[in-house]
């Protein structure tokens, strides 16, 4: 089976992991947010892992660059969203600091590959 160069970059494979954990924690939200906060954070951190993806099927890379902006932004999205959460008691603290502390990494590591990629 072939592997294909996104599934070799390790914050693509960091951005699945936090999809997991934003699934597993939402699970724990009011059943009345389904379509709020719950369906927002789930794209929010489905979107990171898919720009990256995307992104390394573009040929130049300033194509490659857009989609690793689009992945950061939707990291930001995602810790907002947590922050709100946290603010409407849907998340506890302990959650919150385990969420920030994924995609505060992502974010540095996508900050570098959206630097090399426009250096490049």
């Amino acid at each position: 089976m072939r592997t294909f160069s996104f599934e070799k970059l390790n914050v693509w494979q960091k951005s699945r992991e936090l999809v997991f954990e934003i699934y597993k924690v939402t699970k724990k939200f009011p059943d009345d947010d389904r379509f709020g906060l719950i369906s927002q954070m789930r794209k929010s951190s489905i979107s990171i892992s898919s720009n990256i993806a995307e992104g390394t099927g573009r040929h130049s890379n300033k194509d490659k660059a857009r989609f690793t902006e689009i992945a950061y932004s939707s990291g930001l999205e995602l810790l907002n969203q947590s922050i709100l959460s946290v603010d409407m008691e849907f998340l506890k603290t302990k959650d919150y600091d385990s969420i920030r502390k994924e995609p505060t990494e992502i974010l540095a590591m996508l900050d570098g590959l959206y630097k090399s990629q426009l250096n490049s």
